[in-house]
């Protein structure tokens, strides 16, 4: 439990996408443990939902699970509505779900791309505008956090479609930071490294060269010996959602263990 800044998001109400586990699932949890009163956690496994939704009512906070699938055109429409019938308002945004399927640029299909770009540029565009239209109506200065991913940047050649998705996303990031200047509604990116959650553990188990030893592996050939952990990229979403952010606005963190550009 991170205390240091306990209770700087006294009374917020925070959407989290991808809530009940992994970076979401982290995300919402830290902003309880920071006096959040009330969490609407999305994701698509009710179970799990349920789970989360214990795990943040434990720290305090009250907590609602939307069952949704971020592919479908009306997810974000009912996000925003169960935020707007259990709590009112919205104070805050984490768009952490995404897919990170692998397809290169020869061998992507159109239905994969299209499900790849509506869960991880469409949904997160609807969310802002749905959130923002709620901030705006009750003249709240809220904040917005896009976790995005190195592969932004450019990507590994099987992770073309991801990566383009993500390029997209930090696109609209800063697009809606400009847009929402005159509001005083603040919108950044997290550029993710290699990070160990769930969803990298069930994927690398099975494609990796060393199977079930792939953490060991990987972490021996990180500078800092480790992959990024879901709790830190918490706390950095908690900054980013709070008041010691400041006026930062349009701004995209690169959250890794190496410098772009270095040699």
């Amino acid at each position: 439990m991170t205390t240091g800044l306990s209770g700087d998001l006294h009374g917020k109400i925070v959407i989290v996408t991808g809530g009940t586990q992994g970076i979401g699932g982290a995300a919402a949890r830290r902003c309880a443990e920071w006096g959040a009163a009330g969490l609407v956690l999305a994701a698509r496994n009710p179970e799990k939902g349920a789970e989360a939704v214990k795990a943040v009512e434990a720290l305090g906070a009250c907590a609602v699970f939307v069952p949704v699938d971020l592919a479908h055109a009306d997810a974000a429409s009912t996000i925003i509505a169960a935020c707007e019938s259990y709590f009112g308002r919205v104070d805050g945004l984490v768009n952490a779900a995404a897919l990170t399927d692998r397809a290169g640029v020869l061998d992507a299909t159109p239905d994969f791309i299209d499900r790849m770009m509506a869960v991880n540029v469409r949904a997160p565009l609807l969310l802002i505008q749905g959130a923002v239209q709620m901030m705006r109506r009750d003249k709240i200065e809220g904040s917005i956090v896009n976790v995005l991913s190195m592969n932004a940047h450019c990507g590994s050649p099987e992770l073309a479609v991801y990566s383009a998705s993500k390029g997209a996303l930090s696109t609209l990031t800063r697009n809606a930071a400009n847009s929402f200047l005159a509001d005083r509604i603040r919108v950044n990116g997290i550029n993710l490294g290699w990070a160990d959650t769930p969803n990298e553990r069930d994927l690398q188990t099975r494609i990796h060269p060393d199977g079930p030893r792939w953490l060991e592996t990987a972490s021996a050939q990180r500078p800092f010996g480790r992959l990024i952990n879901v709790d830190e990229l918490a706390d950095l979403i908690a900054f980013l959602l709070s008041r010691h952010s400041g006026m930062m606005t349009g701004t995209l963190l690169d959250y890794e263990q190496r410098v772009v550009g270095a040699q």
